[in-house]
């Protein structure tokens, strides 16, 4: 069963090869990803890496947690489920009545 671990702190400069890299010493990495922004293409400084084994992934927690990786003291945990959250629409006139001039 595999385990997804979030790893938070990490370098802007921190590759996906690199964060792979980082945590095969601790297992086999099923995918390691560093989540970047949609607009600019500039990381978060976040990431998640997931492991084929939850031994793996539990030893990668406690052998990585507060280690250094591009220069940061990265944090690991395991990753908690996405929430679903609703969509903001920023696409026009929700609530906002349009504006009007009055004659003085």
């Amino acid at each position: 069963m595999a385990m997804k671990l979030f790893i938070g702190s990490l370098a802007y400069s921190t590759t996906d090869q690199e964060l792979e890299e980082f945590f095969a010493t601790q297992g086999t990495v099923v995918s390691a990803v560093v989540i970047k922004d949609r607009e600019t293409g500039r990381s978060k400084g976040f990431g998640f890496v997931e492991f084929e084994d939850v031994k793996e992934g539990q030893n990668a927690i406690k052998e990585l947690d507060g280690k250094e990786l591009g220069g940061r003291q990265i944090a690991v945990s395991e990753a908690r489920p996405r929430e679903d959250r609703p969509r903001r629409d920023f696409g026009g006139n929700n609530g906002g009545g349009s504006f009007r001039r009055s004659s003085y």
